[in-house]
């Protein structure tokens, strides 16, 4: 197991997914009097060190990192890392921190969870069952044509959720969310047939933006206050406003779903995320 820059050995059997990948967004807003406390040498010293610890391809890196510049105040850079073991990824953290400019570099908000294949999925039976439903009858070549198509593409769509590629889309947003649990609106009260089908017409929604915005929910019930982390990478700016947008009026947003904050991001290399914020 490959540990930044001489990373000590620790205990390995357990911490490591079996099927998927840690994830965690981490966000960082630069202390500008700690940063104005350094030397011109240890401030050049660290933004080199975070520069090579934040490159993707370099061996220590778990096996996706990707580095953005982030829009308001609450932070400057974000860093998103996967992989199967956890302690990789928080080995880059602790770099980090461990940085000669690590005193300036101060997290103010992470997000913790894993990936998943959603139970909300259909199987390809499931799949049938719908079509069905929808006035697709089996014998019918359209019907035959669907399921063979579904059946065919389902292992690449499972695959990506638990092994995701980043897309190479400029604009990224990341949000946390959960499902409420009101009195008059409890999505855990409702029969499963009933969610799929939400969760259904929701995907729909979703499906139209197809080629502009990628999506990766993770599942974050047991690892962090929310209960999901949706990040979306767009090819610009607009479409991320749209596609929020639209799918709040489908019932399961609409009725069902709590959003935490947002923070809107811009993909960069280290090395121009460290320029840009002056560092």
């Amino acid at each position: 197991m490959n540990r930044p820059h001489g990373h000590a050995n620790l205990p390995d059997p357990t911490v490591h997914m079996t099927t998927g990948w840690h994830c965690l967004h981490l966000y960082y807003k630069v202390d500008q009097a700690a940063l104005a406390a350094l030397s011109d040498a240890a401030r050049g010293e660290g933004r080199d060190f975070v520069i090579k610890t934040l490159q993707s391809d370099a061996s220590h890196a778990p096996v996706r990192m990707q580095v953005s510049i982030v829009s308001g105040h609450r932070a400057d850079l974000c860093v998103m890392m996967m992989d199967p073991d956890p302690l990789k990824i928080d080995a880059v953290a602790q770099e980090i921190r461990n940085s000669a400019i690590g005193s300036a570099l101060v997290p103010t908000y992470s997000f913790v969870s894993i990936t998943e294949i959603s139970e909300y999925v259909p199987s390809i039976e499931q799949y049938s069952e719908r079509l069905q439903r929808e006035g697709t009858s089996p014998g019918d070549p359209a019907f035959d044509a669907k399921v063979n198509a579904y059946r065919q593409r389902l292992p690449a769509m499972n695959n990506q959720r638990l092994y995701p590629e980043i897309p190479p889309f400029p604009v990224i947003a990341f949000y946390p969310m959960n499902k409420a649990r009101h009195p008059l609106a409890n999505w855990y009260t409702e029969p499963f047939s009933s969610r799929s089908n939400l969760m259904a017409e929701h995907a729909t929604s979703g499906i139209k933006f197809a080629g502009r915005v990628s999506q990766l929910i993770t599942a974050s019930t047991g690892f962090d206050d929310w209960e999901w982390g949706v990040t979306l990478w767009a090819r610009s700016p607009e479409h991320i406003k749209e596609i929020v947008y639209t799918m709040r009026f489908d019932k399961a947003s609409a009725k069902y779903a709590e959003f935490g904050p947002f923070y809107v991001s811009y993909a960069a290399s280290p090395e121009d995320a460290m320029a840009h914020l002056r560092i």
